[in-house]
């Protein structure tokens, strides 16, 4: 029997079955499903001892993605990834690209009247296809091969770049199910990422009480005393240089992976902006952690919630920021009640996964004192944000207003620094309603009148009164 050349069964390709996806990444994933498609035929007639004119499915060479451009293709080239790695992605990625795939495994046992137990699979409520489980890939590598089953268990149950980005879940199963009963899948916040290239953005809900923060300052912009620049100059040589540190320079035995640091001062300070800025300035995602949603009345809630932020920050390299962070991590209770008691069990459990976190934490409170002493030894850096001095405030007030809408030039920004110690949240605030004011009026530049209206107003919002 003559073998067909894979270029032919490229041509049976449906082209509508992936949409919404980048031209480049199409024409890689429609020869990348053809090829999956082909193995799999092949596994059955090989399995089922039909006629084929392979003697083994790794004669089915993958197609070229060499000079191919798009996300996919980067991904397999970037890992190095080879026959049996290939297989195992496109097979996680066909319940969200092209499901009837697997339609052939749909096949029932005529002498059991059931599907084959050795193909894997479930059968989802909501998902006409069929879902693959590792089972799946393990049939898919090795058929009935005992000796190649246990040659290719590590890899589907741990040594898989997929399993290790935590891109494909091997903590599915439930109760004593077999280790290879667990989907097969990638999972649905990594689809959009691996397909199109795009980061992955997670989506703030109870479920998930984190919320990315970004911002359209720089470094530059960033306006604090030189102690504060420097220590966080101090955090960005570690994203930098931390792998080097603990990996290159083999200090990972005495120094743990990565980063906490405390930002403590009164509100207003740029605390969160200096966050924000961070995270652009070393190109990670920055999500800042609801506290207000975290603590759960529902025992067990809370560590749930908390355990999918910090597993996936962990698997994204995001920065994590605990806004108000004595709230929750100042000195604990003493135990009066049960609920004192699961409260404790609750923090308890986030000052560890802080502390193992392998990455940048940060922890942000008005005041330093409020955190519990027991963890400020944990801290890496602790670094003050205090209220700026008048030489900080003239350089916040001299970069914050519009070009197209500046201040009167004959105001005299230096006494204005001088005069009002306020922080850059109030300035910010002022410029809001000081340019919607102007705006509204029809005026070319703001005056000194409204400008200190303003500075007024938002005085007398924290109390305090001026003659």
């Amino acid at each position: 029997m003559e073998k067909p050349t894979f270029a032919e069964t490229t041509n049976d390709t449906n082209n509508n079955t992936i949409k919404d996806i980048n031209s480049s990444n199409a024409a890689v994933l429609q020869t990348e499903l053809a090829w999956l498609s082909a193995v799999l035929q092949t596994r059955l007639e090989l399995y089922f001892e039909q006629e084929t004119p392979y003697e083994s499915i790794k004669e089915l060479t993958p197609p070229n993605i060499v000079d191919k451009e798009g996300s996919y293709a980067n991904f397999i080239q970037e890992h190095k990834l080879n026959f049996e790695e290939r297989l195992l992605l496109i097979l996680a990625l066909v319940p969200h690209i092209k499901p009837e795939v697997l339609d052939i495994l749909l096949t029932k046992n005529k002498d059991y009247d059931r599907r084959y137990s050795e193909f894997g699979g479930l059968l989802l409520e909501g998902h006409l296809g069929l879902v693959p489980t590792a089972e799946t890939a393990m049939f898919l590598l090795a058929g009935d091969d005992l000796q190649k089953r246990l040659q290719y268990q590590p890899l589907v149950t741990q040594d898989f770049v997929a399993i290790q980005q935590g891109m494909i879940s091997i903590s599915q199963t439930k109760g004593d199910s077999p280790l290879l009963s667990n989907i097969w899948m990638i999972a649905n916040e990594y689809v959009a990422s691996i397909l199109t290239g795009i980061p992955y953005q997670a989506v703030y809900s109870p479920d998930f009480p984190a919320q990315r923060i970004d911002t359209k300052l720089s470094w530059e912009d960033l306006i604090v005393s030189r102690s504060t620049t420097h220590s966080l100059q101090e955090i960005r040589d570690w994203v930098k240089h931390g792998q080097t540190i603990l990996e290159s320079l083999e200090l990972g035995k005495r120094l743990k992976p990565g980063y906490k640091s405390l930002f403590y001062g009164p509100p207003g300070t740029g605390k969160s902006m200096a966050a924000a800025i961070l995270g652009k300035s070393t190109n990670r995602q920055v999500y800042r952690i609801d506290l207000s949603m975290t603590v759960s009345k529902y025992i067990g809630e809370t560590e749930k919630n908390l355990a999918k932020v910090f597993d996936q920050a962990q698997n994204h390299d995001w920065i994590l920021f605990f806004d108000e962070a004595d709230s929750l991590f100042g000195k604990r209770t003493q135990v009066s009640s049960a609920n004192d008691r699961y409260g404790n069990q609750e923090i308890g459990y986030l000052l560890q996964r802080i502390e193992d976190f392998p990455g940048v934490v940060i922890l942000a409170s008005n005041l330093k004192d409020n955190i519990d002493n027991a963890f400020t030894r944990r801290f890496q850096s602790m670094i003050e944000f205090k209220m700026p001095g008048a030489e900080e405030r003239y350089q916040l007030w001299k970069q914050s207003f519009s070009k197209k809408l500046p201040l009167d030039p004959t105001i005299d920004l230096w006494a204005i620094a001088e005069k009002y110690e306020v922080s850059g949240g109030v300035m910010i605030n002022v410029l809001r309603k000081t340019t919607l004011r102007a705006l509204t009026n029809h005026k070319q530049v703001i005056s000194i009148k409204e400008l200190e209206l303003a500075i007024h107003e938002e005085l007398q919002k924290e109390g305090i009164l001026l003659s």
